[in-house]
């Protein structure tokens, strides 16, 4: 496909009507575009067989659906399949901004993992290329930032995907940190919830986050998406240790954001919380996630610490989780033993990163 051209897929219904006007065809075509892309996914343009061919080829001189296949799968032994996806980063500009690109600048990826399980099935899609957070615990974060993803490009894993039509859940708790991408993630979240998109109920869709100043809110104030927050240690240094973000806003501000909103409805706010041995573990921690969350409506996630290069953390031992867990239930704040999935293919918790991907792409 040319460079020049500008992409459809990251449109919203009526920014597509607005490329319908602009090339003098009526409104109502912009409505068939939405419903070719996403209730059809088609590849092209042409595919879109009830536009005339005449309007179909004056969206060809400037147009490319722009969905990229996955180039890599890797399949767990449990079912899980790791894909990774080409991107291009680095310009979220939309219609009509004339410079939008098709072109994937320094041959970036991101990883995407589907997690099938009995009638659910659900997608970990990613946001960046690397990220800023540099969590202790995060391969994510060990490869660092390289870019943004477009809108276009976190629903392209959605678009793309081979199990797209088997998926009931998405959580952007892949690569990267999606307050740091928030227009492109905002932009993904309406789409996939628009009438004109793909109508998801927000109910289906989980956006986590550290805890990032003023975007947090936004977020929290403009969607009605799930939130999950990675939680991690109750205690100011300890999570800053293991969490750099905490220094910018620490756990104890982003709870108290939290109960400025009414999560007792469909919404659902949850807590991310990797269980490392004798460090987090503790029934220190446990008395304090109580006492932080107490009255707040709701629950925490335990996962298991799946080890990576150059982190020196101890996973925890199964009696450890279960006291931690049923502590926590018994004192009001509901939580849950998260299982692990993908581990074999480092698909799990922690685990995603495409700092080096020559071996998976050849």
């Amino acid at each position: 496909m040319a460079d020049g051209k500008q992409i459809l897929l990251g449109m919203t219904g009526d920014e597509l009507k607005a490329v319908a006007q602009s090339l003098g065809m009526p409104a109502f075509t912009g409505g068939q575009m939405a419903r070719w892309l996403y209730d059809r996914h088609v590849s092209t343009i042409d595919e879109m067989t009830n536009i005339s061919r005449q309007n179909r080829e004056r969206l060809n001189e400037r147009f490319v659906v722009g969905a990229m296949s996955p180039i890599h799968a890797q399949h767990s032994q449990d079912g899980t399949v790791k894909y990774l996806f080409p991107v291009r980063t680095g310009n979220n500009s939309q219609f009509p901004v004339p410079n939008s690109q098709f072109s994937i600048p320094n041959s970036q990826f991101v990883e995407t993992v589907f997690i099938p399980d009995d009638d659910r099935a659900t997608l970990c899609v990613s946001c960046q290329v690397g990220c800023k957070m540099n969590c202790l615990f995060c391969q994510t974060g060990k490869q660092g930032w390289q870019g943004n993803l477009t809108a276009a490009d976190i629903l392209n894993q959605v678009y793309a995907l081979p199990e797209r039509d088997q998926l009931t859940n998405i959580v952007f708790m892949g690569q990267g940190e999606p307050m740091d991408n928030l227009d492109a993630v905002m932009r993904a979240t309406t789409i996939l919830t628009a009438s004109d998109g793909y109508a998801w109920s927000p109910k289906r869709i989980t956006v986590s986050s550290v805890g990032v100043r003023n975007k947090l809110k936004r977020f929290l104030d403009e969607s009605q998406c799930h939130v999950a927050i990675s939680l991690h240690s109750p205690f100011h240094e300890q999570r800053q240790q293991l969490m750099p973000a905490e220094a910018a806003m620490p756990i104890d501000d982003t709870v108290a954001l939290l109960r400025q909103y009414d999560f007792t409805h469909q919404r659902r706010c949850s807590f991310e919380y990797i269980c490392f041995g004798g460090l987090n573990d503790t029934q220190r921690h446990a008395q304090a996630i109580v006492s932080l969350l107490q009255g707040l409506e709701c629950r925490v996630n335990l996962i298991r610490f799946h080890s990576i290069p150059d982190a020196d953390l101890p996973p925890t031992d199964e009696q450890r989780l279960l006291r931690l867990r049923d502590y926590l239930t018994s004192h009001g704040v509901f939580a849950t033993i998260r299982a692990s999935r993908g581990q074999d293919i480092f698909a799990a918790c922690g685990l995603l990163s495409t700092a080096h991907n020559s071996h998976q792409i050849h």
